[in-house]
């Protein structure tokens, strides 16, 4: 994180919110081994070794770190207070490797990935996993395919299905008709009344996650906006991490 960013953290709030979040999971302790006692060691070892880390290789082997990706997974799921819920059915969108859906099934919910079957490592771990992944596109302009029941829960972390080939070929990212769609297309098709989503976003370049036109569409659309994170159906940024947003 740049000193920029930092900054920004201490004189938005960010900083109180951040440790406030840091506190809850230390109050609310959770043994992240349990989850790992579930993989099989050798299949696990074996997979790390066809997708070997370093420079030469891949940036995308970086999630065969099983260790790694379940405990980032068992964070999010505290901080939406999964692991202490009644059992929600849960739609992870962009699922990749299916960690966080696996860390929801173990926590006794409900959770299905959707994603492309584009990435062997991605369809390998969630074989090994035994995580349901159901293969499709998530494109602008187009709605999800039919997921039968609905969700209780839409999730997208490091989302990237919202880049695009601009003009000229050069990349871009949705627009706010784009994200208004989306949004509609969800709450209409996939989600239960009174269902939540959360998005997670990666920053871009300049620090941020997306353009000022975005998040006022976000913010127009009832979101709370909480560092990378945005949700819709929570009460407030603030008490998002304070009580649980996600209870039934």
């Amino acid at each position: 994180m740049n000193l920029s960013r930092k900054l920004r953290k201490l004189f938005t709030g960010e900083a109180l919110l951040s440790a406030w979040e840091h506190t809850l999971r230390h109050i609310h302790c959770f043994d992240v081994n349990r989850v790992l006692a579930t993989l099989d060691p050798m299949a696990w070892v074996d997979f790390r070794k066809r997708y070997p880390v370093g420079p030469e290789y891949p940036s995308i082997n970086k999630f065969a770190d099983a260790a790694y990706w379940i405990e980032i997974s068992v964070e999010r799921a505290q901080d939406l207070w999964l692991d202490r819920s009644a059992p929600l059915r849960i739609l992870d969108l962009g699922c990749g490797a299916g960690y966080f859906a696996h860390v929801c099934r173990f926590l006794g919910h409900e959770c299905i990935g959707l994603d492309v079957d584009q990435q062997p490592l991605f369809r390998e771990a969630t074989q090994l996993l035994q995580v349901p992944r159901i293969v499709s596109r998530i494109a602008r302009g187009q709605s999800l395919p039919d997921l039968g029941n609905r969700f209780d829960l839409v999730t997208a972390y490091l989302i990237g299905f919202h880049k695009m080939l601009g003009k000229n070929s050069r990349l871009a990212w949705w627009r706010p008709e784009d994200w208004k769609f989306f949004l509609h297309d969800v709450r209409t098709h996939v989600l239960k009344a009174g269902g939540k989503i959360v998005l997670d976003f990666n920053p871009v370049g300049d620090g941020s996650y997306y353009s000022p036109e975005v998040r006022k569409l976000f913010k127009a659309q009832g979101a709370r906006i909480f560092r990378s994170k945005v949700f819709f159906g929570a009460e407030s940024a603030a008490e998002t991490s304070k009580q649980a947003p996600f209870s039934p």
